[in-house]
């Protein structure tokens, strides 16, 4: 007989969220049009639940014309009142006007650096920060990192992109690990010798 994997217990909540959790969060994410879906769907979440946000995600990818961030830095003040009135998303004007900037903000950052992926990738030399917690209190909610992520993307122009904000998106791309310890997505999982039978 199976036996339900072990999982962090944040995702236990719907099917939904144990799929997300099992195949995407803590995933390394190099690719660039993921990694700007994912800033901004942080920051939508922003004061939400991510259920919520998750629930909403492919409406998401069809009211942004599926994340072409160039074609997203091009919309007009009209385009931008039609979104606040699509009930598919979260109707927050000052996150949705941030979508834009944000991918205006992207354009400039690649023009310059070259790829996003590679300038955020570099701030942990290219390999996910493997953490061990155990329970709620163990996962922080900004560190240092974040701290430094999110003060050179707001210089850089970018919205929504707080410490807290940040640290969360580095989970969910995969740059830090915080896979509970006995989740079956935390890397020492297999060699305690717990894969599911």
């Amino acid at each position: 007989m199976k036996t339900e994997l072990e999982r962090c217990p944040w995702c236990l909540g719907s099917e939904a969220y144990k799929h997300y959790h099992d195949t995407e969060w803590g995933v390394p994410c190099r690719d660039e049009k993921k990694l700007f879906e994912f800033l901004i769907l942080e920051g939508a979440q922003a004061g939400l639940s991510w259920s919520t946000i998750l629930g909403k995600r492919e409406n998401y990818r069809e009211a942004f014309d599926d994340w072409d961030v160039a074609r997203i830095a091009r919309y007009s003040d009209a385009r931008i009142e039609k979104l606040m009135t699509n009930p598919g998303i979260v109707r927050n004007r000052l996150k949705i006007e941030s979508t834009r900037t944000n991918a205006k903000a992207m354009l400039a950052f690649n023009k310059q650096e070259g790829s996003f992926s590679d300038w955020l990738w570099a701030h942990v030399n290219d390999q996910p920060l493997l953490n061990s917690p155990r329970k709620t209190g163990d996962v922080p909610a900004k560190t240092a990192l974040s701290d430094a992520i999110s003060k050179a993307l707001l210089k850089r122009g970018f919205k929504f992109v707080g410490s807290t904000i940040v640290y969360a998106y580095l989970q969910a791309m995969g740059l830090v690990n915080d896979h509970y310890v006995g989740c079956h997505c935390h890397p020492d999982y297999a060699k305690a010798g717990k894969k599911n039978k």
